[in-house]
């Protein structure tokens, strides 16, 4: 099947990316009776579906309608990482030259942004081999490039052509929603699909949503100099309702220059000659900027268009799949995996949720969603990192919490650093079980698998008191945590008998 997809720009690194993701005259097999387990859509799931299926003996249909490797590799986290590490380097240098490190430097800090989105190219290309259609084929995967549709609660058309199958899993992701702000669709923008196409920087960028995406790619523009808006219509950035929390990175963001435009609402965006006017409202009065770009970041819609799912049995909302705890759609040899059937739309949460899939699909496996602690980051310079419930969430299901907190300067590590951040575990209330916990540090995303694996163990606060953290390093702080917590042990009365147990030791 000779598919035409292209990627701008069509450059050497973008030719091998299409030429791994989606290879030009890609000959789709013959379907040669019924398939054990059909994977609709080459992302993250569907790609961990379908290699897992091969790796025990299934014979395994794929089909995926545009590039393998889905949101991730193509518009996601291989991309923005990439760009984000970038931008750390601008960070790093301005940061650490001045009187804080004794470091001087003469002249500017200059940013080649073309060099830039080529270095995001040039990654992204040498990292889709690993996404490569002849890769699945080597694996015994029948691959099958193009749209299709569901036929029956069992048949599958793709490319003229009609795939039985025993179980099948809809793995087709999520994409950008577009919000109805009146002007924007005819004045322009670009989302996180068109951003990496980007070969010119912007002077000027407007960013409508402060969410994880958002907030990443505000931060990161601003480092290249551009001069950037970060819009939303919450007084809260990338989730966070903690006030200590968000001070620290409205202070961070605002250091960094970011004009912060939250609790607005954009009324219209109009054109202005070459520019784009972008018309708010803010705390009841009227503003306006001007911008050469907007980035559309608020808000994620599932990829289920076109799929014919009624033809299926499949019931959907416009926020997914309908599916149950064990991600069994309303056709119970259909499952759901990925962004498409799940609120925590994560890279490793739909790796996580295909392989409860298999599990359940192929070997009567019983896994649950709800059973999950889910990590997350967001990739901002501090990150934050999360894992579990927040307070407000476990005490809306009726139960009490105290927080332990630690300010990362309160390490040594964070004083040799002069870094900014703080550790909070929550913890049910009188007890050392942890809750939950959320982290803002340099490397916050590497700290919080420390917890996750303790609440994945069933440990709590007085294991984490008793592990020994190297030291120097800013984890001490989930350990200094602990030790508060382990302090609120020794009430007056065991203080008294403590102390007298020490006199008559004497």
């Amino acid at each position: 099947m000779d598919t035409q997809i292209k990627v701008a720009p069509y450059d050497e690194y973008n030719e091998i990316l299409v030429g791994n993701a989606c290879p030009p005259e890609w000959p789709n097999p013959v379907p040669d009776g019924r398939y054990n387990l059909l994977v609709i859509g080459g992302g993250s799931a569907g790609l961990v579906a379908a290699v897992g299926a091969a790796g025990v003996g299934a014979k395994v249909a794929l089909v995926e309608k545009h590039l393998l490797g889905g949101d991730c590799l193509n518009v996601g986290c291989v991309p923005s990482k990439t760009l984000i590490r970038s931008a750390k380097a601008v960070g790093d240098i301005r940061r650490s030259t001045g009187e804080e490190f004794g470091v001087s430097f003469n002249g500017e800090v200059s940013v080649d942004f073309p060099a830039v989105m080529e270095r995001v190219r040039r990654v992204r290309a040498d990292i889709s081999h690993h996404d490569s259609a002849w890769r699945f084929k080597d694996l015994g995967i029948d691959v099958y490039l193009g749209a299709g549709k569901f036929t029956s609660p069992e048949t599958f058309a793709v490319d003229g052509q009609t795939i039985e199958f025993s179980k099948a899993v809809i793995a087709t992701g999520a994409g950008p929603a577009h919000i109805p702000i009146p002007g924007l669709a005819e004045t322009g923008y670009v989302s996180n699909v068109t951003l990496f196409q980007m070969t010119r920087q912007p002077k000027r960028l407007a960013v409508i949503g402060a969410g994880p995406i958002g907030a990443e790619m505000a931060q990161a523009f601003a480092r290249f100099g551009t001069e950037v808006y970060l819009f939303d219509v919450l007084p809260v950035m990338a989730g966070l309702r903690d006030p200590d929390m968000l001070e620290i990175i409205t202070r961070t963001f605002t250091r960094e220059g970011i004009q912060l435009r939250l609790e607005s609402s954009i009324q219209r965006v109009e054109a202005s000659g070459q520019s784009k006017r972008i018309v708010y409202e803010h705390l009841g009065e009227s503003d306006s900027v001007e911008v050469d770009e907007i980035l559309l970041a608020a808000g994620r819609k599932p990829n289920l268009e076109g799929l014919n799912l009624e033809a299926a049995g499949v019931e959907y909302t416009r926020k997914g799949l309908v599916v149950d705890d064990r991600l069994q759609t309303t056709n119970k040899n259909i499952y759901g995996a990925g962004d498409v059937a799940i609120p925590a739309q994560f890279t490793h949460t739909a790796d996580a949720t295909a392989r409860m899939v298999l599990q359940n699909a192929l070997f009567l496996g019983r896994k649950k969603y709800s059973d999950l602690i889910i990590p997350w980051t967001v990739y901002t310079d501090p990150e934050i990192a999360h894992v579990g419930q927040f307070p407000h969430q476990a005490e809306a299901q009726g139960l009490a919490v105290d927080t332990f907190a630690i300010n990362i300067e309160d390490t040594d590590r964070g004083r040799t650093d002069a870094e900014e951040g703080i550790v909070k575990i929550y913890v049910k209330k009188g007890t050392d079980k942890i809750l939950g916990a959320t982290i803002i540090a340099r490397h916050a995303g590497e700290m919080i698998s420390e917890i996750t694996t303790a609440m994945n163990a069933g440990a709590g606060l007085s294991t984490l008191s008793q592990t020994i953290h190297p030291y120097p390093t800013q984890a001490e702080a989930i350990k200094k945590a602990a030790d508060a917590w382990n302090r609120t042990r020794l009430t007056p009365a065991v203080a008294k008998l403590f102390n007298g147990w020490l006199r008559w030791r004497r």
